[in-house]
């Protein structure tokens, strides 16, 4: 096979196949059987595989032709201008055929149930007529108005025990007395006849006509092929055919329900575009020998018929001389519409010249900024967007190299907060004081470059131990410099409680001289507050471990309570003031806890218990103080890791929420 041809089948690929048989079917049915309802499916299944193909064939050569930016714009117009157009008329063509096919049925069964009607209130006249007058009355009233009207017609009359029938010679046996009054559609004995049906005194009147080829075609002259057709019950043996559902049970349409000779009645095309138009219509049916309705559909009406046909049947000017006028405005507005998008067309390809120089103007610009030359500029002209996009390019080209300048200055920015970041872990202890019997682990994972929580200990006068833990309002860099702030005046502050007590009792032991938390709290509270902003505060809690007799004395000011817990239980500590650096007249009270073996002190920031899920719930203190309990045997280091982790697996999100401190004292 030629690589040519390959090729193209290659393109085509199930969807062409499938177009091509769908096609060829359509084409043979078309022919072989018209009536059939495979012509519509058919029919539909070429027009949806060709429109795949169709689409599919735009997309390819839109991919190889819109390389260029002016045939981009062309591709762009025809798609902006052609497109609609298709689809208005495709839209205006399915709903012009859909009309007319309703339009069509609607004649055919409006018109039968004019000529029900018309049978019932023969049977109404019947039944009003003295009972000893009603079969004379049957015979001259269809002699005189129905006999023509409805060939074939025939009447039986049954009142007190006497039968008469129209004609005389008329076979047609009465209905069973339980029919109640009925008109429409019924079988009898594999027959379909019009009837109607009225219960009188002592008995009933009947009238049927026999539904013919020629008395179907006459409900609607000049419109085309009437038929009936039979649904046959297909639930228990299914059928490849066309199906229609009613209730539980499957039906397909039979053949034509009556054989033998038939006359076409289907008008000729008037043009080369007049295609004929094919629907249906269900019609409920009695049962001669049934006396109740019988609720399931039994036969399906089909009409075939042109559009010219039914145009016609619209636009008679037989009827009305102003309906003449219709067709001349549709045609012209159709020759207006087709100008007007001819002229959108044109305006649009002739304005593609000027919007492709002036991109191609703005390409030669981006290259020479490439090569660096920022003094090139574009000449602007007119005063439309496109000449607003070359002036900003201009302005763009004046404003880069300010901003080459702006990158450079971020870029010193960043590598002094990496150096701020530097300094402020010089900040934190270096290590862990020596203790006999108390073991400190600590941690502390900012937000950002910086962060505002602080914590500390250190050795003071060599049996105690001083423990810090602190929260700055706010995160970044103002936090980061008030928390140097903190730990700078609460190491001078240690100092000058430690050399003061020296000098006021020089003989004494570092067991016997006493150190005030809540002193020290007042007095760092008075100093932040004095050099900070009014704005500026922090929450702290500090506290002095003696190891001689194993008495942690705290102040907490306005911290979170830490967690004692012990014997696998947890208590939390005191809360001794407000915060520090707000207010210069807080004042703060201490407590003292003794340390046994075995319990840990967990203090924290609020990092780790306000962080937020994605439904807005917080980790929570409760939370942590049932992590904590849980994981209490473990190391520190474990027990850090296992809080670090659960937080994070709680917000969802690498990036933290907060400043995240833990800090860890054991006593062992």
């Amino acid at each position: 096979m030629p690589e040519r041809i390959r090729g193209i089948l290659k393109w085509f690929g199930k969807v062409g196949i499938a177009f091509g048989v769908a096609f060829v079917a359509w084409a043979v049915l078309r022919l072989a059987a018209q009536g059939s309802g495979f012509v519509l499916f058919f029919g539909a299944a070429t027009v949806a595989t060709g429109f795949w193909l169709a689409m599919r064939g735009f997309r390819d050569l839109t991919r190889r032709a819109i390389w260029r930016l002016r045939n981009r714009l062309l591709v762009a117009y025809l798609f902006i201008a052609l497109v609609p157009v298709l689809l208005i008329g495709t839209l205006f063509a399915i709903s012009a055929w859909a009309l007319a096919s309703q339009v069509a049925v609607y004649l055919v069964t409006s018109e039968l149930e004019r000529r029900v009607d018309a049978l019932r209130s023969a049977t109404q006249s019947i039944e009003r007529t003295e009972p000893a007058a009603r079969a004379e009355v049957m015979r001259r009233m269809t002699d005189l108005f129905y006999k023509d009207r409805f060939p074939g017609i025939q009447m039986v009359l049954r009142q007190n025990g006497a039968v008469a029938h129209y004609p005389q010679d008329s076979t047609l046996a009465p209905p069973s007395e339980t029919w109640k009054e009925a008109s429409g559609v019924v079988n009898i004995k594999d027959e379909i006849f019009m009837w109607s049906h009225r219960p009188i005194n002592g008995g009933s009147i009947t009238a049927v006509v026999p539904l013919t080829p020629e008395y179907l075609a006459a409900l609607a002259p000049h419109l085309g092929n009437i038929d009936l057709r039979e649904l046959v019950d297909t639930t228990a043996a299914p059928n490849s055919g066309v199906t229609i559902r009613s209730g539980d049970r499957n039906y397909t349409p039979s053949r034509r329900r009556r054989t033998g000779s038939r006359i076409d009645h289907l008008p000729p095309a008037a043009n080369r575009f007049d295609t004929d138009v094919s629907w249906l219509a269900t019609l409920p049916v009695h049962t001669w020998d049934t006396p109740e309705p019988d609720a399931r559909l039994s036969l399906l009406v089909q009409v075939q018929s042109r559009f010219s046909a039914i145009y016609g049947a619209f636009f008679s000017s037989k009827g009305d001389t102003l309906q003449g006028f219709w067709p001349i405005v549709l045609t012209g507005l159709a020759v207006l519409f087709l100008v007007v998008e001819l002229v959108a067309l044109l305006i649009g390809v002739t304005m593609t010249r000027a919007i492709t120089g002036a991109v191609h103007h703005l390409y030669d610009g981006t290259q020479k900024i490439m090569e660096g030359n920022f003094s090139h500029r574009i000449e602007v002209k007119g005063k439309d967007q496109l000449a607003a996009l070359s002036g900003s390019f201009n302005r763009m080209t004046e404003n880069l190299e300010q901003l080459l300048v702006v990158a450079k200055e971020k870029e010193r920015l960043q590598s002094e907060i990496e150096i701020a970041r530097e300094v402020q872990g010089q900040l934190y202890p270096r290590a862990v004081p020596g203790s006999k019997n108390l073991r400190l682990t600590a941690v502390c994972h900012p937000a950002r470059m910086v962060s505002g929580d602080y914590y500390d200990y250190q050795t003071v006068r060599e049996t105690r131990i001083a423990i810090a833990v602190g929260d700055v309002a706010g995160k970044g860099i103002s936090a980061a410099l008030l928390m140097a702030t903190l730990q700078s005046s609460l190491h001078a502050q240690l100092q000058s409680v430690v050399d003061g007590m020296a000098l006021s009792a020089p003989g004494a032991t570092s067991g016997t001289v006493p150190l005030c938390t809540s002193g020290l709290v007042g007095r760092l509270n008075v100093q932040l507050y004095n050099h900070t902003a009014p704005e500026k505060y922090a929450t702290f809690f500090f506290a002095i471990y003696d190891e001689t007799t194993s008495i942690l004395t705290y102040t907490n000011a306005g911290h979170l309570p830490p967690i004692l817990v012990r014997k696998g239980e947890a208590t939390r500590l005191d809360v001794n003031g407000t915060v520090v650096g707000a207010f210069p007249f807080s004042n703060y009270d201490e407590s003292s806890i003794e340390l046994l073996p075995g319990d840990l002190l967990v203090s924290f920031t609020d990092g780790i218990t306000e962080p937020e899920n994605e439904y807005g719930e917080m980790f929570g203190e409760d939370r942590l103080v049932e992590l904590v309990t849980r994981n209490a045997h473990k190391t520190d280091a474990e027990i850090v890791s296992t809080v670090m982790d659960s937080v994070l697996k709680w917000t969802g999100s690498p990036e933290l929420q907060d400043d995240m401190t833990l800090l860890l004292a054991r006593r062992v």
